[in-house]
């Protein structure tokens, strides 16, 4: 049996891509969208929330750069395992080149479809998690 989806952090400071991608993770089972308009939005929510099973992340933020982000995330000793994907419209080699020294777990350029994210976020969360939850 699959493991639950149980809360997803969906960091985009565009608010239709941020509207749209929530709905697309709704979806796909996730019981809770933490929607994250910044940066800094993420990292204060990361200080007392509970680790989520997946974090989506865009590259261009208004304050904190999304690699910044994500190498935070992989030196957080609780959220160190916690798959990353990137979504972003900078799609050039270097781009997916750097958020993979940043730690990150996967990568979708925009444009995509529904279909391409969904395929993109379960491959991911098939290769790195979430850890199988015990009753």
């Amino acid at each position: 049996m699959e493991p639950q989806l149980q809360t997803v952090f969906l960091v985009e400071d565009a608010p239709f891509f941020r509207k749209m991608l929530g709905d697309y993770l709704r979806d796909l089972g996730f019981e809770e969208v933490v929607e994250l308009p910044s940066g800094r939005a993420a990292l204060k929510h990361m200080e007392t929330a509970a680790c989520p099973d997946l974090v989506c992340l865009d590259l261009t933020l208004p304050d904190i750069s999304g690699y910044d982000l994500c190498e935070h995330i992989r030196k957080s000793p609780t959220m160190k395992d916690v798959p990353v994907l990137v979504v972003s419209a900078r799609d050039l080699p270097e781009d997916k080149a750097h958020a993979e020294e940043a730690g990150a777990n996967g990568y979708l350029g925009k444009p995509f479809t529904q279909e391409e994210f969904t395929r993109r976020v379960q491959q991911v969360l098939k290769d790195y998690g979430p850890p199988r939850r015990t009753p």
